[in-house]
């Protein structure tokens, strides 16, 4: 077997997220995410990742393998991650930030 380079995959089984930038920090970077099915990690992550339950070893274990081992689904998983990060920006998040803060200053 070929040795995969360092970003083979990126893992967040997290129990709980507030937002979810680690997953789409390494979407872009063309970096295939496998994280949990909890919390917000299924709708920052959308189609573009591999959803697991965190608490099921032998899924994720499963998973690993999977993707390690599968061009074709890396270079999918990468598309799609680069795809789901343009739903994101830093300026749209800003101005939704904005907006919370002076709903809750009424």
């Amino acid at each position: 077997m070929a040795r995969q380079s360092i970003n083979s995959a990126f893992l967040f089984p997290s129990l709980f997220e507030g937002f979810g930038l680690p997953i789409l920090e390494a979407m872009a970077r063309g970096c295939p995410v496998i994280t949990s099915n909890v919390s917000s990690m299924p709708e920052v992550a959308g189609d573009a990742a591999i959803l697991i339950d965190p608490y099921n070893t032998e899924q994720l274990t499963h998973e690993i393998e999977r993707v390690v081992l599968s061009d074709t689904l890396r270079a999918e998983m990468k598309r799609k991650g680069l795809e789901q990060c343009k739903k994101f920006s830093w300026d749209k998040t800003a101005a939704m930030t904005e907006d919370v803060y002076k709903a809750a200053a009424l």
